[in-house]
């Protein structure tokens, strides 16, 4: 399943909301509900906009992508890399809670991690350099998207020794992350993003895996697979009774559960963005209609381009 992460569609955040209890303690213990909001910057496309992001409507920041290069985590736009860190940064000032961590991969820059993570020396080498960046940028911790260990990408290499790598690969960044909290005094954050289906789970170890993570943020969208030849919803809370849906945002919550990964850690993705798929008979009802044997998936815009210009516009609905 293809997923391009704020890669075209998304022009700065791409939303994640976690479905998670906590347990505070005021005297006595008592369950306090905490989500917290995910949002990702994109700094592949240079500097970005500080003033789009409402530092009090979000809980952590990801920002979008540190590369994989020769084994080791290192920033592609170092220029404006650091100047985007620095606006980060201020936006702390605002809010304090926030948090801010380096995002590593994404859909076109998984293509080395099966290599940085095949061997001890490895691993080592490539968390130490991950780590390294958080400390220098006074960040928060660090999040990997792989997209996918033990499985076809972007044209990333994979291997079947990548499932039980992606689970040393976390433990290795725990402790250099656990090393610099030391240091710090500041708690240090590892999250991953994760595709959001059943294969997903298939194909790595997600029950161990998570005990070293804080968060496992499912990526719930891009969920209209051309394969089925039928006009579906890409980004869907549940599956449909109509037609027959193989992936939703329900299914992989329960699926991840099953797996051993715990419900609090769980965060479920919403894409602010469409897909465009062409109906073979627009007379009839579009959803769950067969597809028409052209090309029919492309970039359908971004929220506000689809609430303002098709929304009961152009013959849409």
């Amino acid at each position: 399943m293809k997923h391009n992460l704020l890669k075209t569609n998304i022009k700065y955040f791409l939303l994640l909301v976690a479905v998670c209890t906590t347990t505070l303690s005021f005297g006595q213990s008592s369950k306090i509900k905490k989500h917290v909001i995910i949002g990702y910057v994109g700094g592949y496309r240079g500097l970005f906009d500080s003033t789009m992001v409402n530092p009090n409507k979000l809980t952590h920041i990801n920002y979008a992508f540190v590369d994989v290069r020769g084994n080791r985590a290192c920033l592609g736009k170092i220029k404006t890399d650091t100047v985007n860190f620095r606006n980060l940064l201020k936006l702390k000032k605002i809010n304090p809670d926030l948090k801010i961590l380096i995002s590593i991969g994404g859909w076109g820059g998984s293509k080395n991690f099966s290599d940085a993570v095949l061997t001890d020396t490895a691993r080592e080498g490539f968390a130490a350099s991950a780590v390294a960046i958080v400390k220098k940028y006074n960040l928060d911790g660090v999040d990997i998207d792989w997209e996918y260990p033990n499985d076809i990408g972007a044209g990333n290499v994979f291997r079947p020794e990548d499932k039980h790598n992606f689970t040393l690969m976390f433990e290795k960044l725990r402790l250099h992350l656990d090393t610099l909290q030391k240091q710090s005094g500041r708690k240090m954050l590892l999250t991953a993003a994760v595709g959001g289906f059943s294969r997903f789970i298939k194909l790595t170890e997600m029950g161990q895996a998570s005990k070293y993570l804080d968060y496992v943020s499912l990526m719930t969208y891009d969920f209209a697979q051309d394969s089925l030849h039928i006009v579906l919803h890409h980004t869907n809370l549940y599956a449909s009774k109509g037609y027959q849906t193989l992936c939703s945002a329900d299914m992989a919550v329960r699926d991840f559960e099953a797996a051993g990964v715990p419900a609090d850690k769980l965060v479920v993705g919403v894409a602010f963005y469409g897909h465009t798929l062409t109906a073979a008979d627009s007379a009839k009802t579009i959803l769950g209609a067969q597809t028409a044997a052209v090309k029919v998936r492309g970039g359908g815009g971004g929220y506000t381009f689809i609430k303002d210009s098709l929304i009961n516009k152009k013959g849409f609905k």
